[in-house]
């Protein structure tokens, strides 16, 4: 089968992020970028679905040469080979899934996995817009589920898994309540949540054949796609500082204040 899994460029959760003055944006000097982590998991579960059933890897990403690197991570990781779409201007949710809808097209996978959403914008709306746009099925929030399986097994094991026919995924998701297990037909859009697996560290050896994969470069010209975008951002904002906590004496103050003050019971 052939995968097409997505490696966006995301800001590193443990770098401090600052909104410049004007609110126009964050302050991007000195910070350090890492691959999106929801679509390292997807890169995983891609790479242990074709382990088991053969197949091939394509690893997508969108932005300015430096999106190389993690291009570059998903290939040392095992993807195949990866394609780069050049564009570093604005992008909305629309703009990304038109542009993924274009490379899904070329491409024609059998599956397209993304992160359920992005740790820099926290939106989640990508993949079920890209699903809409091919007129497939989607199958959002694919979750891990223990199984008795031991743990070397269990870190082989592609927690999605095909039909018998070949032509269908099944995908267990977290909901309010427990656990839903549903079944697409292929081809379908899937997204990640963070339990699905635990992503492999690349190897030295994958890192060196990383440098000679190929990365074939597109443009949003090139794939005929208006990514103007529909949404604009108009402002930023730091939260706002957060307030001293308090003592109180005892139980019953603390109760009246939860009950008065903060109006929580």
């Amino acid at each position: 089968m052939k995968i097409l899994v997505t490696a966006k460029r995301v800001e590193d959760p443990e770098s401090k992020i600052k909104v410049k003055p004007d609110g126009s944006d964050i302050v991007k000097e000195g910070l350090k970028y890492k691959i999106n982590p929801f679509d390292e998991i997807g890169v995983e579960e891609a790479l242990r679905l074709v382990a088991r059933h053969g197949g091939e890897v394509v690893v997508v990403s969108i932005g300015g040469k430096e999106v190389q690197e993690q291009l570059r991570h998903a290939l040392a990781m095992g993807a195949t080979r990866a394609v780069w779409v050049n564009h570093t201007g604005a992008l909305d949710q629309m703009g990304v899934a038109a542009l993924l809808q274009k490379v899904t097209e070329k491409e024609k996978p059998d599956l397209v996995v993304l992160g359920k959403q992005s740790i820099d914008d926290d939106q989640n709306q990508v993949g079920q817009y890209l699903a809409e746009y091919l007129g497939w099925g989607q199958a959002t929030f694919a979750s891990k589920v223990e199984s008795l399986e031991s743990e070397q097994e269990k870190s082989k094991t592609p927690a999605l898994t095909l039909g018998a026919d070949g032509k269908s995924v099944r995908v267990v998701r977290e909901v309010d309540n427990g656990l839903a297990t549903i079944e697409c037909t292929l081809p379908a859009v899937v997204t990640t949540d963070l339990r699905l697996n635990m992503p492999r560290y690349a190897s030295l050896p994958g890192i060196m054949k990383a440098k000679s994969k190929p990365i074939e470069e597109l443009t949003p010209q090139k794939l005929g796609v208006d990514v103007t975008p529909k949404v604009q951002v108009l402002k930023l904002a730091s939260p706002p500082a957060r307030k001293a906590g308090i003592k109180v004496p005892d139980v019953a103050t603390l109760v009246d204040k939860l009950r008065n003050e903060a109006k929580a019971l």
